[in-house]
């Protein structure tokens, strides 16, 4: 009777009793990795959106010392990487210069200026927002002052109760894209948006 209960112990997993348990490991791998990429992606998206806001800042603080205006950019980076910079150049060329505030941008990133961008419930976002936006899609910029203005010649006049909004999209191989938004309002104050699953819109800050 012994050697019959030792014998049994000894045999291990059947290979029924493996089978099952891989399966389970796979369908609770089929419902966590989506999630968790989903929850990667919305994270990464989130810290791209602040990175922004802080290159806004940046660009707003430098118009206020300097007694001018600058402009954030979207171009290349020496490193031949897509980036987001701010334009310090006398003769604002748009182009990249050594000493100009940058961030490089992730490929699976899309940005977007301005409305139109597809993003979820946009037009009931927008709508929320309480003012209007720059309906050009041009380029956030700061004057003097520290207030938003539209680039005109040699000159960034005010624009006129309006404010910016840059929204941002981020590719998963899931299908569900994450969706950012970051808000430059008339009065010159940034601002971080996300959404979630559902379309909704939440200010981070």
């Amino acid at each position: 009777m012994q050697d019959s209960t030792t014998e049994k112990k000894s045999r291990g997993f059947s290979v029924l009793e493996l089978m099952v348990v891989c399966s389970v490991m796979l369908l609770v791998a089929s419902i966590a990795v989506p999630r968790l990429i989903n929850a990667t992606s919305d994270i990464g998206l989130r810290y791209t959106a602040s990175d922004i806001s802080s290159l806004l800042q940046s660009a707003r603080i430098q118009a206020v010392k300097k007694n001018t205006f600058y402009s954030t950019v979207q171009g290349a980076l020496p490193s031949g990487q897509t980036g987001v910079f701010v334009d310090l150049s006398a003769g604002r060329t748009g182009v990249f210069a050594n000493g100009d505030p940058f961030l490089p941008l992730n490929p699976a990133i899309t940005t977007h200026l301005g409305t139109g961008s597809g993003a979820p419930n946009e037009a009931a976002f927008v709508a929320g927002l309480s003012f209007a936006i720059n309906p050009a899609a041009d380029t956030p910029t700061f004057n003097a002052r520290g207030l938003p203005c539209v680039v005109a010649g040699g000159s960034c006049p005010p624009a006129g109760g309006q404010g910016f909004v840059v929204f941002l999209s981020k590719a998963t191989i899931t299908g569900n894209t994450p969706w950012a938004a970051v808000v430059v309002t008339p009065s010159g104050h940034i601002q971080t948006w996300s959404s979630d699953v559902n379309g909704t819109w939440v200010q981070r800050d």
